[in-house]
């Protein structure tokens, strides 16, 4: 079993910045993918990044390429998304997951863990 905690989320004006921390502990090894999905109220869970564990490759949705950045740090088991010019569609609950394959990292369905979610809210 992998555990994720999520922290980080918070209230924040168009055009600010928030970084999202994800921890992981149990089997971290056994897992390849790190995620971020989000979630808006009346919508479907929605990848938003990822990154592999060895090797730092990562994956953007094309609504935030340019605007977060995902990254890792292998020695604290711990996965970051920093956001910037943030827009009030960016208001949702965040989740961090976790993959053991690596095969289709877009895929909503192919992780295995989830952490319980941080809310992330941007006024205008």
């Amino acid at each position: 079993q992998v555990q994720l905690v999520e922290s980080g989320g918070g209230l924040v004006q168009a055009g600010g910045s928030l970084r999202l921390s994800c921890a992981a502990s149990g089997r971290t090894f056994s897992t390849y993918v790190m995620g971020w999905f989000r979630q808006a109220p009346g919508k479907e869970r929605e990848f938003v990044a990822a990154i592999r564990w060895s090797g730092g490759r990562t994956y953007y949705a094309d609504s935030v390429k340019g605007r977060f950045t995902i990254s890792r740090d292998n020695a604290k088991n711990t996965v970051y998304l920093q956001m910037n010019s943030m827009l009030p569609e960016d208001t949702a609950v965040y989740y961090c997951a976790a993959d053991r394959r690596g095969a289709y990292v877009y895929r909503r369905d192919e992780y295995d863990y989830w952490g319980q979610g941080t809310q992330v809210t941007v006024s205008s």
